[in-house]
């Protein structure tokens, strides 16, 4: 009997520790703008998990902070889990890699700095490096691993983007 009742709190243990790195490394939000189209449509929801510049590979749709340039922000205001502004992009060059000819003239840099990337929307009306220029590894959240579904409910964390195109 006491060998059922170590089972069972092996057991709660490993579903706790799964739980806790699970809150820890992956976020569920729902998109909101359109400067993921025709990638991502307002309503998906997609699974994020954290990670750092290191991992993130070139084709990788990411969730970052924008850069303080002043844009100032279209349409609604922002939310996110922490009250900071996001945008959901494609990482397109990372450090060393030489600048795509679209950025160049946003910048004054003819390869991506150590720390920053180059992300640009699917969506041709996004506004993102082609305008704003490198985006910082610190303001990366993560990188989108999955759509889990088309949100249709209310409730669930929004990540709008930014320019809301």
């Amino acid at each position: 009997m006491g060998w059922v009742v170590g089972i069972v709190l092996v057991v709660v243990a490993i579903i706790a520790g799964v739980a806790r790195w699970a809150r820890r490394s992956l976020v569920l939000v729902t998109v909101d703008g359109s400067s993921m189209e025709p990638s991502l449509y307002p309503g998906d929801r997609v699974l994020i998990r954290r990670r750092g510049l290191a991992r993130v590979r070139r084709g990788d749709i990411v969730v970052l902070e924008p850069p303080a340039d002043g844009f100032e922000l279209t349409g609604i205001a922002q939310r996110s889990l922490d009250g900071r502004r996001w945008n959901v992009k494609r990482a397109v060059a990372l450090p060393g890699d030489p600048v795509p000819p679209a950025v160049q003239n946003a910048v004054d840099a003819d390869r991506v700095p150590p720390d920053a990337l180059v992300v640009i929307g699917d969506s041709p009306a996004s506004i993102d490096s082609r305008q704003r220029g490198f985006f910082s590894a610190n303001d990366l959240l993560g990188v989108v691993v999955r759509r889990i579904s088309r949100a249709d409910v209310t409730g669930t964390t929004a990540i709008r983007d930014h320019d809301n195109r």
